[in-house]
């Protein structure tokens, strides 16, 4: 047992419901949207145009800068439009759209890499074009640069997966355990620094547990460290906290503390990617929440309309209201079921018309409770009172002091607020007044 107090204190509900479920491919879409841009990095440069047909893997975007990934088609067709997309985040950038043919035929850009050290691992990685498949889509490949550095002694495992409902790492743990394997000799093969491998897995996931475990019996340096079945595990200072007792200081990365994070189904793509050749074109989610009568499991083409994958599972629950692309504390609603299937996507949730009704908040009652349930101990409420504050100097100042970029805005402080007030949103508010005046501050000079 580690010495040290476990962070992420917030029970919320389970609602595991697809846990012991299998994922079922569902057939290729008639046509896809593959977004350039929405993650983390710079929007990806089309190298395709319309018109042009494409094969399944072949490589339709590629990287526009060092924090940026590649994409590719994962169906097989004709180019129809090069057009404008707005992403969950604000931004709009390109979205390339592909009619489908039928035929899947699989391009001959599709050959497994030459890996042989460090470099040419980073290099596969990178043309794979994996990302952070837990939610944030970081690119991979810019990660495990740091390993070229040194410094590097610890990989962490992602597969806390702790937000209600999404179960697909489980899976990717059970269904897939052989290719995770495969990632982690990757990593003891061509990353010398690396002397220890943990997996961070929660406690209500036994059966996946089970099976790293056994899978890496032989595996030397590997071990798995059980984390409570508390909110939010997942999150990248709290995982390496939870599993190796280093803390990550504000302003700092991972790197900088001798530890890189992989989410475990990235670390199973990429093991794919070097066996086989064939990049990040298709997606594991889980297809849960209130308005769905056959909740599942589904492995389906990236760039798939969601209204297509939710048809997929049959009929809905009564009226549906609010659709998050993830899970329901850290998602994102989508504005129309036409919305693509990203990298990124894990979870879709789906709420009915009687979930996605807003209640209104009241005053605070100062209970503390968003304290006591903030992960980083941050105080939600001064974040607020901060934003009343007129002088933008002088707000911004004191949003500093208060540590407001620690903020990972896991939703903890809202779940638990008894007066409803919207404390992740204000939080995040805050997060862009700070970013905002730092950016005009440098126009400025």
């Amino acid at each position: 047992m580690l010495g040290f107090k476990f962070l992420g204190n917030t029970h919320v509900p389970h609602r595991k419901n697809t846990a012991a479920m299998p994922a079922v491919k569902m057939p290729p879409p008639k046509e896809v949207l593959l977004p350039m841009g929405g993650q983390i990095g710079a929007p990806s440069t089309p190298v395709v145009k319309a018109g042009d047909t494409v094969k399944v893997g072949q490589l339709v975007a590629e990287p526009a800068g060092y924090v940026s990934s590649a994409v590719h088609s994962p169906i097989s067709g004709k180019v129809t439009k090069i057009e404008p997309y707005l992403c969950p985040n604000g931004k709009t950038v390109q979205a390339i759209r592909i009619q489908s043919d039928g035929e899947m035929t699989v391009s001959e850009e599709v050959v497994p890499p030459t890996v042989t050290d460090l470099d040419s691992f980073i290099e596969a990685v990178r043309k794979s074009g994996s990302i952070g498949l837990g939610g944030a889509g970081f690119p991979t490949a810019v990660k495990l640069d740091a390993l070229k550095k040194g410094g590097i002694d610890t990989v962490v495992i992602n597969a806390a997966e702790c937000e209600p409902y999404i179960t697909s790492d489980t899976r990717t743990m059970i269904d897939r355990i052989d290719a995770v394997k495969e990632g982690v000799l990757l990593f003891k093969s061509f990353a010398p620094t690396v002397t220890r491998i943990v997996f961070g897995i929660e406690s209500n996931k036994a059966e996946a547990i089970a099976s790293v475990r056994e899978a890496m019996a032989d595996v030397e340096g590997v071990c798995v460290t059980v984390l409570p079945s508390k909110y939010p595990q997942g999150a990248e200072k709290i995982i390496i906290h939870n599993t190796t007792g280093r803390i990550v200081p504000e302003g700092k990365l991972p790197a900088d503390v001798g530890v890189i994070v992989i989410n475990v189904s990235t670390l199973a793509t990429i093991a794919d990617y070097v066996k086989t050749g064939m990049p990040l074109v298709e997606k594991t989610l889980t297809l849960d929440g209130g308005a769905i009568a056959n909740p599942m499991n589904v492995t389906v083409c990236v760039g798939t309309p969601i209204g297509e994958v939710i048809a997929f599972a049959g009929e809905t629950k009564g009226e549906i209201g609010k659709v998050l692309y993830g899970g329901p504390m850290m998602g994102v609603p989508i504005r129309s079921l036409d919305e693509p299937v990203r990298k990124t996507t894990n979870a879709i949730t789906v709420m009915t018309r009687e979930e996605s009704v807003k209640n209104d908040s009241t005053a605070c009652i100062h209970c503390g409770r968003c304290v006591t349930a903030c992960p980083m101990g941050l105080t939600p409420t001064a974040f607020s009172k901060a934003l009343e504050i007129e002088s933008k100097e002088d707000k911004v100042q004191r949003l500093e002091e208060y540590k407001i970029n620690l903020c990972m805005e896991c939703g903890c402080c809202s779940f638990v607020c008894p007066a409803l007030r919207p404390l992740v949103q204000n939080n995040r508010l805050a997060k862009g007044v700070v970013r905002e005046h730092h950016d005009h501050m440098k126009d400025k000079k």
